[in-house]
């Protein structure tokens, strides 16, 4: 699935008029260089700030030379946030720290029968880890190349029919797919997918959207061709004097899949994106129908080895090949630039895994509290409910993730850190922010967004070429989102301009 921002095409209006000053920020306006102190810095930050339209919102900040540990800047520091998005930096730092650039997720193909012949007289099964690219992210977009390559893999074995299941061993994680304090009504968008220890294509079905004629349906292709989901299609094509707004709903537990709205006569085609129930059922599934589609037959049915009456027993089965990612180097790169809660998700069970062997959320958070005490981060003053910042019960303060920031940049895997945080005016989810200004191509952040929450936090170098972190938090706003990130956006650009007098 290549993600995209929104699963749903929304049209509206920002009605600006009721602001005191809701334009938005002229950036090019600042300043190219900015001599001044440090102190003189820090009160016009304050102004910054003190923004008439954010007098009941709440600002933190943590802003801090790398060279000589000086603060430049100190607003709230040490409050609790809703850190969003950014909690990913706490889970992307921590897996890099404990697991490795190099490290790669495996899965298992095993047999549980004899092969006579071209037929394995037995169960194929499926023993997952967490690998969350097993999808068409790094094949080219190719959704199902892995699958098919498996097929491959079974057929150069001399497999061709499977007198038995496919079965899907999703031990290694807890099922549990959604985070602690997720809002019920994210559940059917791509930015809520369950996480699982058998997943496939970010646990989404991929819909393209076209118009018809006006009056009639939408026209809707589902990748991958499935029968584990059941497409309603409520979509109507409209007038082009009228509005696109196209949303999908999942009706809670099931995979009925419903697409809703209205697409305009002539408009291109759209992707939209819905989660799926029970990642393991849909991966053995998918498998199976891939299977069959390359010329192997299965007389059995795909199922979760939970499901089945006996006991499995490994002892008795045969490792027919492993499966490995992309290295984490790469992967974390998606997890930060494109803000991938589903990544984020996967990382933290199987940091869990990888060093208390389970993977659950409990475990793996209770691994990155160990490991952010051991730098010197007091987690007693934190909370950490899920990896991706989705839930609006994590808390942390932005002194705490400067204080992260500054361990990574002295770590053997700083390079790999850095590289994979999104690029002002550049990648990811800083492509169109801070252009043409002196911090694009400079600032290297994450960014976050919930409902009232807008955060920022990465590198910047100063115009003396200073390095500085930085972590800007607005939290409880009610004006436009773009409010806060354009005041972000200045804090950013006054320290891109600034020289030391």
């Amino acid at each position: 699935m290549n993600t995209q921002k929104n699963s749903k095409y929304l049209s509206f209006v920002l009605i600006f008029s009721t602001f005191s000053f809701a334009q938005e920020v002229k950036l090019d306006t600042v300043p190219k260089y900015s001599i001044t102190t440090v102190s003189e810095f820090s009160s016009q930050i304050d102004d910054i700030f003190n923004d008439p339209n954010f007098n009941n919102a709440n600002w933190g900040a943590s802003i801090q030379s790398l060279v000589t540990g000086e603060y430049f800047y100190k607003k709230n520091e040490n409050k609790l946030f809703m850190p969003a998005s950014n909690q990913k930096l706490v889970t992307s730092a921590v897996g890099l720290l404990l697991l490795g650039p190099m490290y790669r997720f495996k899965t298992e193909v095993y047999s549980d029968g004899v092969i006579d012949g071209s037929i394995l007289k037995g169960d194929l099964i499926i023993k997952g880890f967490g690998d969350p690219t097993i999808s068409g992210r790094f094949n080219n977009n190719d959704m199902t190349k892995i699958l098919r390559d498996w097929a491959d893999s079974l057929l150069a074995l001399g497999i061709d029919e499977i007198r038995g299941n496919i079965l899907g061993d999703d031990n290694a994680f807890d099922d549990t797919g959604l985070g602690l304090g997720w809002s019920w009504d994210y559940e059917s968008d791509w930015y809520a997918a369950p996480s699982g220890a058998l997943s496939f294509n970010d646990n989404c079905i991929d819909i393209s959207v076209k118009p018809g004629r006006k009056g009639e349906q939408g026209i809707l292709s589902i990748s991958p061709e499935s029968k584990y989901t059941i497409i309603q299609n409520k979509l109507r094509t409209v007038g082009r004097d009228s509005v696109t707004d196209v949303s999908v709903y999942r009706e809670r537990g099931t995979n009925i899949i419903s697409v809703i709205g209205s697409i305009k006569e002539g408009d291109d085609s759209l992707k939209i994106y819905a989660t799926i129930n029970n990642p393991t059922q849909y991966f053995v599934v998918t498998l199976k129908e891939i299977l069959q589609q390359k010329g192997i037959y299965v007389s059995g049915f795909a199922s979760d080895v939970d499901d089945l009456t006996r006991t499995l027993d490994y002892a008795r089965t045969k490792l027919l090949f492993t499966h490995y990612s992309v290295f984490f180097k790469d992967i974390i790169k998606v997890l930060n630039k494109n803000s991938q809660n589903f990544y984020a998700e996967q990382l933290l069970k199987t940091i869990g895994f990888e060093k208390k062997g389970f993977g659950s959320a409990a475990q793996g958070i209770d691994v990155v509290r160990s490991t952010l005490n051991k730098i010197g981060i007091n987690t007693d003053n934190m909370e950490i409910v899920d990896g991706s910042g989705l839930s609006r019960l994590n808390l942390i303060s932005p002194n705490q993730i400067t204080v992260l920031l500054n361990y990574m940049y002295k770590s053997d895997v700083f390079t790999y850190f850095y590289n994979s945080l999104p690029v002002g005016g550049v990648d990811g989810t800083l492509a169109n922010r801070v252009r043409k200004t002196r911090a694009q191509n400079n600032v290297r952040a994450k960014t976050g967004y919930i409902n009232g929450v807008r955060s920022i936090s990465g590198y910047i170098f100063t115009g003396d070429k200073e390095p500085v972190t930085f972590s800007i938090i607005a939290n409880n706003f009610t004006v436009p989102v773009v409010l806060a990130e354009n005041l972000q956006d200045l804090v950013c650009i006054r320290l891109a301009n600034f020289k030391r007098k």
